[in-house]
C-alpha cells in the first residue's frame, strides 16, 4: 500500500527495518546531516535486532580507560568508579581519572561518562552535545566536556566524558518526584533561582554565534530562513514514522501545519532544546544554580523554542495561591516573558510564541508515545520502569497538544 510516491509503513517493518524503508523514511523527512546519522544508526540496529545488553561496570571502566588512553596517547589510571543516577535517558557512570594534561600538568579530576543506551528516549548525537558544552563553557555554567567517542568504537554505545558537576536537581524537602516534573522550590528558594533561571537563558540565547567555531556537526542557519525549524519539524515527523506504536492521525496534520507555517528567523540562537526544572543542578544553601545539564537537544535556531518549552504543562505546578501556573516551577508565563526581554534586549513575539506551543507540545508527545514507547518494547533501555511511566505521561500530552492547536487554528 502507498502514501502517494511513499509505502505505508507496517509495525513489523517498523521494529525490523529492511534498507529501502530505511532510506524511505531518510528521503521523506530530510533533517541535518548529524542527526539523519544518528536516526539512520539506530534503525540500522533495530534492523539487525541487536537488544540492549547491560555492560557491567568494569567494562565501562576498561572502556572509558581506553577512550581517554587513545586521545592522550598515554595511560591513565580510574578508580572509584560507581553508576550515576538520575535521567530516562542516557547511561551514566561517575568516576576519578588520575592524568597529565598536555601541556605537562598533572592532575586528578572527578568526571562522568554519559553513554547511549541502545534504544532511548531521546536519540541524540553525543558529538553535537560535547560541542555545544564547550562552546557555552565558561558563559553559561556547564560542565566542561572533554572526551566524545562518537560511535561507540571504545565503549558499548557512543559517550562522552566530561567534569562532574555539583549540585541538587530537586530541593531536599521536595526530593519524592521525577525530577522536573511539577517541581515545587518553594516561595524562598523559588525567588533566588527565579531570576538567574531567565537571566541564564537570556546570556545563551545572546552568545554571537559568529564567534562559534567549535559546532562543526550543527547547520549553520541565517536571519530570514526557516529552514532550521522545518529540519527540526521533520526530525520529529521521522521519530514518530519510526517509532510509533499507535496510529494517531492529529500527529500528520499537526506535521502538515507545522510546516506550512515555519516561522523565519529574526534572530540565531544557541538553543538548549529541553531549558526546564530538573535539567540544572542547584546549591540549595546558597539559592545558586551550578550548572545547566542535558545538552543533547540544542540545536541553532528560535529562541522562543526554549521560552515556550520552560512553560510546558509538564514541568508547571500552581503557585501559593492555587491559581497562578508557574512555568518550570519558576514564573507565570507572561512575567518570565518580561523578564527575558529586559535581561536579553531581544522581543517576545506573540506568533512565534503559538507556532513554539505546539511544536514543543508536538515534540513531548512524540518523545513520550513514539520515543519512549519503541525503546520499552524494543527492550533497548536500561530504565524500563521509569520509561514506561514516561510513556504514560503521553496521553495527557497528546490531549494537551490537540487542545492547543485546535485554539489556535479554529
Amino acid at each position: 500500500m502507498t502514501m502517494g510516491e511513499y509505502e505505508i509503513i507496517n509495525e513489523g517493518q517498523r521494529q525490523r527495518p529492511n534498507d529501502a524503508i530505511i532510506a524511505q523514511i531518510r528521503d521523506r523527512y530530510p533533517t541535518e546531516p548529524e542527526i539523519d546519522r544518528v536516526l539512520t544508526t539506530k534503525m540500522k540496529r533495530r534492523q539487525a535486532g541487536k537488544c540492549f545488553e547491560a555492560a557491567t561496570l568494569n567494562q565501562l571502566v576498561e572502556g572509558t580507560s581506553n577512550l581517554i588512553s587513545d586521545r592522550l596517547g598515554r595511560p591513565v589510571k580510574i578508580s572509584n568508579a560507581k553508576w550515576l543516577s538520575g535521567g530516562a535517558s542516557k547511561i551514566q557512570m561517575k568516576f576519578e581519572l588520575d592524568w597529565t594534561e598536555p601541556d605537562g600538568e598533572e592532575r586528578t579530576d572527578v568526571l562522568v561518562l554519559r553513554m547511549e543506551p541502545a534504544a532511548s528516549v531521546t536519540e541524540s548525537s553525543r558529538t553535537r552535545e560535547f560541542e555545544v558544552i564547550n562552546a557555552v563553557n565558561g558563559i553559561i555554567p556547564a560542565p566542561r566536556a572533554f572526551w566524545v567517542d562518537p560511535d561507540g568504537s571504545f565503549l558499548p554505545y557512543p559517550a562522552m566524558v566530561y567534569a562532574f558537576a555539583s549540585g541538587s536537581a530537586k530541593p531536599s524537602y521536595d526530593a519524592g518526584k521525577v525530577s522536573g516534573l511539577g517541581q515545587n522550590y518553594g516561595p524562598k528558594l523559588r525567588a533566588q533561582l527565579a531570576p538567574q533561571f531567565v537571566g541564564l537563558l537570556a546570556k545563551l540565547h545572546t552568545i554571537d554565534v559568529a564567534c562559534i567555531d567549535g559546532m562543526k556537526h550543527f547547520d549553520r542557519p541565517t536571519v530570514g530562513s526557516n529552514q532550521s525549524i522545518i529540519r527540526q519539524v521533520n526530525s520529529m515527523r521521522r521519530i514518530w514514522e519510526e517509532d510509533r506504536i499507535e496510529e494517531e492521525p492529529i500527529m500528520e496534520i499537526i506535521y502538515r501545519w507545522l510546516i506550512a507555517n515555519a516561522p523565519p528567523l529574526d534572530h540565531v540562537s544557541i538553543v538548549h532544546g529541553d531549558y526546564r526544572s530538573g535539567n540544572f543542578l542547584f546549591d540549595e544553601e546558597q539559592g545558586k544554580i551550578t550548572a545547566w545539564l542535558d545538552w543533547e537537544g540544542a540545536t541553532l535556531g528560535d529562541r522562543h523554542q526554549d521560552l515556550t518549552y520552560a512553560i510546558m504543562p509538564s514541568f508547571a505546578h500552581l503557585a501559593e495561591d492555587e491559581a497562578t501556573l508557574l512555568g518550570s516551577g519558576m514564573m507565570a508565563e507572561n512575567d518570565l516573558y518580561a523578564a527575558y526581554e529586559k535581561a536579553s534586549g531581544l522581543t517576545v513575539d506573540p506568533v512565534r510564541i503559538a507556532y513554539f506551543n505546539i511544536y514543543n507540545r508536538y515534540l513531548i508527545a512524540i518523545l513520550t508515545l513514539a520515543a519512549s514507547a519503541r525503546a520499552s518494547r524494543s527492550r533497548g533501555t536500561h530504565q524500563d520502569v521509569l520509561v514506561n511511566y514516561v510513556v504514560g505521561l503521553g496521553y495527557p500530552a497528546l490531549a494537551d497538544l490537540r487542545d492547543y492547536y485546535l485554539g489556535v487554528v479554529t
